[in-house]
This record gives C-alpha cells, sequence and structure tokens, in this order.
C-alpha cells in the first residue's frame, strides 16, 4: 500500500488526462470523483441511457467548482467511432465503464448488448491504439465465468456463458488480448463481481438488489428474492473498485493484458444480504417493520454461486480489499436514506 500511495502522490503533483466511458454511470462517476480529487483532467464520454445526471451533480457538489472545471462531458454513444476517438484524444489512460450490465436485459435483447458492449469496447480500444493511449482498463465481469463448477473462481478457468452479458464480457476480453497482440495496445480487464455503494440505481426492472432492496425495504414493500435465497455472490464494495482501477492504470509498461478478479473473496447469501439490510433500515427507521421477503423461481440466466479468488490481482497489481462487507452496507445505507431514497 505505501508504494500505491506513492504512485498517486506522484500523479497528483503531475495531472494526466484520462479518457472515461460511462462517466455518468454508477462506476464511471465514482471514477470521475476519484480522478478529479486527485486533480486530474478527464474526458469524459456518456448517452446517458443508464447514466444519470443527477450523479455528475453529485460528483460536482463533493469535489467543488475548481476540480469540476478540469471535467469535459461528451454526450454522445460507444458505438460512435467519433465519439470514441474524442473521448480518446490526448489521454494518458482510458478506463472503459460504458455497457449496458443487466443479464436479463441482455437475455431480451441480445443484438443490442452485443452492439454495445463488444463493438463499443472495440471502438474504444482502435481509437486507443490510433491516439497513443498507454493502457485501457475495462470492466469485464464475473458472467464470463457462466457455468464453471469452481469455487473460488480463478481467471484462467471459465464455463460457457449463461447470457449474452456474460458472452460479451468474455468477448471484449478476447479483443483485448488479440489487439495487444496486433497492435500492441495495453489493455487490463476487471472482472467486477457484485459491487454496491452509493449512486447505484435502485430503480428500473434491470436495478442491482440491494439499491433496489434499500428502496423497497424503505418505502415498506416486500423484496423479492429468486429461488431459495441461498444463491451466493461476492459483494464488492465502490472503494475497492476505484483501487483496482487506478492500480490497473498505474502498473507498470509490461503488465499482462489480461483479466484480474475484483472483488473481496468473500460469499454472502440473498438471504443474509436481506437480514443484513432489514436490520440496517429498520434500526434507522425505528417502528417502521418491514415485511417479509417475497420467494419466486430462479431467474434465467443466473449463476448459483459466485466467488473470487484474489491471487492473482494481488500478486500482479498488489490490490488488498479495504473495510469489509458490512462496512460498505452501512455506508450505502447512509447514503441512501439520506437522499430520501
Amino acid at each position: 500500500m505505501a508504494l500505491f500511495k506513492e504512485q498517486l502522490d506522484h500523479l497528483r503533483q503531475a495531472p494526466r488526462r484520462w479518457g472515461l466511458t460511462g462517466v455518468a454511470g454508477f462506476i464511471g462517476s465514482h471514477l470521475l470523483q476519484t480522478l478529479l480529487e486527485l486533480d486530474q483532467e478527464v474526458v469524459g464520454l456518456d448517452d446517458f441511457s443508464t447514466g444519470r445526471a443527477f450523479n455528475l451533480a453529485d460528483v460536482r457538489g463533493q469535489v467543488g467548482e475548481e476540480r469540476w472545471r478540469r471535467f469535459t462531458l461528451i454526450e454522445g454513444d460507444v458505438r460512435d467511432p467519433e465519439a470514441c476517438r474524442r473521448t480518446c484524444e490526448g489521454a494518458w489512460r482510458v478506463l472503459h465503464q460504458a455497457a449496458l450490465a443487466s443479464v436479463p436485459r441482455s437475455i431480451e435483447n441480445p443484438l443490442l448488448t452485443q452492439q454495445v458492449n463488444v463493438g463499443g469496447f472495440l471502438n474504444i480500444l482502435l481509437a486507443a491504439r490510433d491516439a497513443g493511449v498507454g493502457r485501457v482498463v475495462y470492466a469485464s465481469s464475473s458472467a464470463v465465468y457462466g457455468d464453471g463448477p469452481t469455487q473460488p473462481k480463478v481467471e484462467a478457468d471459465l464455463g460457457i456463458p449463461l447470457s449474452p452479458y456474460g458472452l460479451s464480457k468474455l468477448m471484449d476480453e478476447q479483443w483485448a488480448a488479440l489487439c495487444d497482440r496486433l497492435y500492441s495496445q495495453s489493455a487490463i480487464g476487471l472482472r467486477y463481481f457484485n459491487v454496491f455503494g452509493p449512486r447505484q440505481d435502485p430503480e428500473g426492472a434491470y436495478a442491482a438488489v440491494i439499491p433496489r432492496w434499500i428502496e423497497q425495504l424503505r418505502a415498506g414493500r416486500a423484496c423479492t428474492i429468486f429461488g431459495d435465497g441461498e444463491t451466493s455472490r461476492d459483494f464488492c464494495y465502490i472503494g475497492d473498485v476505484m483501487q483496482a482501477n487506478l492500480r490497473a492504470a498505474l502498473a507498470p509498461p509490461g503488465t499482462p493484458s489480461r483479466a484480474f478478479n475484483v472483488a473481496r473473496g468473500e460469499a454472502t447469501s440473498l438471504n443474509q444480504l436481506h437480514q443484513v439490510l432489514r436490520e440496517g433500515v429498520e434500526a434507522r427507521i425505528p417502528g417502521l417493520g418491514c415485511v417479509e421477503a417475497r420467494r419466486v423461481a430462479p431467474r434465467a440466466g443466473d449463476i448459483r454461486h459466485s466467488r473470487a479468488d484474489l491471487r492473482q490481482i494481488q500478486e500482479v497489481l498488489g490490490f488488498a480489499p479495504e473495510g469489509t462487507v458490512a462496512q460498505g452496507l452501512r455506508d450505502t445505507l447512509d447514503w441512501y436514506l439520506a437522499q430520501g431514497r
């Protein structure tokens, strides 16, 4: 951690220009805030199909006007090569977060998932190559493991994808490896497991489980649990995702263009998660009396269990999760309830 802190201090003293796709999204807006707090210059791309203007306004309030002036927004689509060119032009590093990140949505609309997640990523890789960007750090997903039975999930041991979303992220990793071989374009993938934290959208059919459940509990509605509730996930707080992205961006030249797990290495069942969130909401809203969860049939395309092996990202990038899942959930609950959400 000491070396990483030295790298961040050096970065603050010698600011760089960064390209950032999906800048108005959950993870993208946190990356924007992190970079601006490090006094970096950021060019962000978003079409606001899933990103929200609220997220950018929240970042602006957090960082202040002086730092906010270091940010340039390009309202555009990663499917547009010209928008990608403008995002990458003059950038030292590009952080690619833009995607349609939903398993159910990808099953309903596989063509759009392919166009955005694969075509858009290839646009970014080629624009980065043409702009001379030193490295692209991109969002992959634990969905690439598909039906692989191995627990915990080890990077080299993949199964068959269970959704168009999982397949699209696997294709991204293959494109990244090929572009490195053909064009020497460095690209490091981060296989996010179940990321959570402030600014994650609680609304809509494709909302992530933690913000959706917080909203439902706060409103006195029943949360929906698919299956028996013993399905488990490796929940990863947003702060650890920030660390992983910066470590990948700052890794020395010659670091292999490959994908790494980003998680905590801990499994939490949906039943456990619901209990923690229910108790947390009731403690913060006395007398609320949250209702019991509603249980329905398992959801198509879902993986039964998912837990990450972190040895590779620890050894190669020096990544080390901070805090605990419980602490992250407390901070997330406090943020959502403070928003009145």
